[in-house]
């Protein structure tokens, strides 16, 4: 009897559900190109175009973003392929971009020849596409055979195609993929891994492949030799190869959560599952031995490793082979997390951040399963990252910045290990007028949460200073210390647009985030998931104590995951804040799971069909928990109609709902770009100019 009154609630329970959803009056608008829809978006756009052309402020703003965005004198990112440094680079004259090359010792001089490889501009006008540049992959030291990646729009699905670099053109009747989420993988000249979409019933209910097969040159891809099949319910399964110069190790990657991961060893016709944590991640071979990274304690053969340990391991010793040995490379404490390793053919090199403060060590294996390590003289007080190697030599660059300095890169040769910058970016703002301090807020719970604070040097702390945080905290992405303020690359636009006019801006490193290792992203997952909204108001109540700011002067902003964090702290506290900024949100979070690759999040969030999970997650849906009888700050909400990941129908919906309560909503939906929001400077120029003039309107 008991399991049938269960089944009658749970029924009872869906049935309620289902109602909500189809009572739902702006579920049309979840169709991404529906007529209704699309006729909706043009008139939003267009009434934030008229409310703001007659605008001094943001033509001025406008104006000011695309001159730094589309500056010359930006920072190349560069990346080693052989004796060629390559850089992918947008401009006025090239807006789509252009990937391009040229020497190490061409790029040491102040203007180095770059010699372009493929004129996106050019090729989109030439196949009447308006095609998104998203990355190219040559196999090693086999400039002849690249694999290329091109989205109409922007979106994650790309076609794929082979490309000959020596001679610059693509290759006939070479590998080649139709537009889809997945793509290709080099095992040699003449075969690849291919994860992509097979038809009905190969992806997964995230939308990504199930299955992976391996593919010889010449063969149809019909032909492709299956190599393993994953559920429907996992994320997605790619195959890949590993190389070291101790030899090479090939796996399968099954997602079975967005969190949980199974990994196989192809080794000639067998495949064999690795003796691993679920939550433990593969991030590299390192002499033929795997680089592990552990999100949770690990005890195994009368060993114990902590959560945040990074591994060395004989892929023996995972097979089950007593003989195979697992050397420690790095254990994190507190305040110290790991933030990447990355290996050279005699080195591993490994970024830290250090109370959200960027390091780089170099570890050189010594004595019996013991590391060598030694610290890599950087600036401090900022964010780095390595952007490339050279795995022979050992050599590598590194970019460094602040808030307030600008990128500069680092090349730093093996056997010296002495950083030399080789390039900088000039200054987008004066830097030398601010100050930054860490500040620390005390969370609900009476857990410290960090906070950075980039403030005009003689400003005085009166509760009247305009204030924008940014913050996301999700997925165990960490929040640093960039000259862009915010993770997109903005070359420093914030300090023109924000800083100089006499805005303070605030980056908040809440839970959620990587800030401080797999703890600190765990302890707001699922059921907790409120500690980071709750985290992010004792932030901005800790602001208006120093009285730096006060609600009314205070703006937030969250794009993505960090869409839902200002679109539930505003229906939770809307006295907090005085604009929002809501950028290619979660909203609905009811039906997040439906929606795209909303599925692949459940480990984040939850499922919202059981009950017991959409308990915790209904009281701060913002779109189910915004209200009409309240008085909430003005929103810009920005979204893309080719963002193929998070759908635009949360922020539709949302708007549309604000917007029947009478709230003030400011709405721009770019028609590409996927889920970055734009495919060119200038569209990112334009959203920039919007939401600081937002900011600027509502918080003066």
């Amino acid at each position: 009897m008991r399991w049938i009154l269960a089944s009658l609630l749970g029924l009872s329970l869906c049935v309620a559900q289902t109602h909500a959803q189809d009572s739902d009056p702006y579920l049309w608008l979840e169709e991404v190109d529906g007529e209704r829809a699309l006729e909706w978006v043009r008139d939003q756009n267009d009434s934030t175009f008229r409310r703001l052309k007659a605008s001094p402020l943001f033509e001025e703003l406008h104006a000011q973003a695309r001159e730094v965005l589309n500056s010359k004198q930006r920072l190349p990112q560069v990346r080693q392929e052989g004796d060629w440094l390559y850089n992918f680079w947008r401009d006025a004259s090239n807006p789509r971009g252009m990937l391009r090359r040229t020497t190490l010792e061409s790029f040491s001089r102040e203007t180095p020849d770059w010699e372009v490889v493929i004129d996106i501009d050019q090729l989109g006008k030439d196949e009447g596409e308006q095609w998104v540049y998203k990355g190219m992959d040559c196999l090693p030291k086999h400039p002849e055979h690249c694999l290329v990646q091109l989205s109409p729009g922007g979106g994650d699905a790309t076609v794929t195609r082979e490309f000959n670099s020596v001679n610059k053109t693509f290759t006939v009747g070479g590998f080649s993929l139709p537009l889809a989420k997945g793509g290709l993988s080099w095992i040699d000249a003449d075969t690849v891994y291919v994860s992509t979409d097979f038809g009905p019933g190969s992806m997964t209910d995230s939308g990504y492949p199930r299955i992976t097969k391996r593919w010889k040159r010449g063969a149809p891809l019909a032909e492709a030799e299956t190599l393993h099949e994953g559920a429907s319910s996992a994320v997605s399964v790619y195959a890949f190869r590993l190389r070291s110069a101790a030899g090479d190790i090939d796996l399968v990657r099954e997602g079975l959560s967005f969190w949980t991961t199974a990994y196989y060893q192809l080794d000639g016709e067998e495949k064999v599952r690795l003796d691993l944590p679920s939550t433990a991640s593969v991030t590299g071979l390192f002499q033929g031995r795997l680089v592990l990274s552990l999100k949770e304690d690990w005890a195994r053969g009368g060993e114990r490793y902590r959560q945040g340990t990074i591994l060395l391991a004989d892929p023996a010793a995972l097979r089950g082979d007593p003989e195979g040995v697992i050397d420690r490379v790095i254990e994190p404490d507190e305040r110290t997390v790991v933030e990447s390793v990355t290996t050279t053919d005699n080195h591993l090199l490994v970024t830290v951040l250090e109370n959200v403060r960027g390091r780089i060590y170099r570890f050189t294996p010594g004595a019996e399963g013991t590391f060598d390590r030694t610290s890599i003289a950087f600036p401090d007080n900022g964010a780095l990252s390595i952007t490339s190697t050279d795995d022979e030599s050992g050599d590598f660059f590194a970019q460094f910045e602040s808030f307030t300095t600008p990128p500069a890169l680092y090349f730093v040769k093996a056997g010296d290990w002495s950083p030399q910058r080789v390039k900088s970016q000039p200054p987008s703002f004066d830097g030398e007028r601010f100050r930054t301090e860490q500040f620390f807020a005390t969370s609900q719970d009476g857990t410290r949460v960090p906070y950075f604070v980039v403030i005009a040097k003689d400003a005085e702390l009166n509760g009247q200073n305009p204030t924008h945080i940014f913050s996301y905290g999700g997925f165990r992405n960490a929040l640093t210390p960039s000259y862009s303020g915010s993770y997109e690359a903005l070359s420093g636009a914030y300090g023109k647009l924000w800083l100089e006019r006499g805005g303070v801006f605030v980056l908040a490193n809440i839970r959620g985030g990587g800030e401080f290792g797999p703890a600190w992203h765990a302890a707001a997952l699922k059921e907790n998931r409120e500690r980071a909204f709750e985290d992010f108001e004792a932030i901005a109540e800790d602001l208006v104590a120093r009285k730096i700011t006060s609600p009314e002067h205070l703006g937030i902003e969250g794009r993505s995951n960090g869409g839902l964090l200002v679109g539930a702290t505003m229906v939770r506290r809307p006295e907090l804040y005085g604009a929002i900024i809501c950028g290619v949100p979660l909203l609905d979070m009811r039906r997040y799971h439906r929606l795209l690759a909303g599925a692949s999040w459940m480990a984040e969030y939850g499922d919202p069909d059981k009950p017991e999970e959409w308990a915790y997650i209904s009281p701060y849906s913002p779109y189910q928990n915004v209200k009409p009888e309240v008085d909430y700050p003005a929103v810009f909400f920005y979204t893309s109609t080719r963002d193929d990941r998070v759908h635009p129908g949360h922020a539709r919906k949302m708007a549309a709902r604000m917007q029947e309560f009478g709230q003030e909503v400011w709405y721009y939906e770019n028609m590409e770009g996927g889920h970055g929001g734009s495919s060119t400077n200038d569209q990112l120029a334009y959203r920039l100019a919007l939401a600081y003039s937002h900011l600027w309107t509502q918080l003066q």
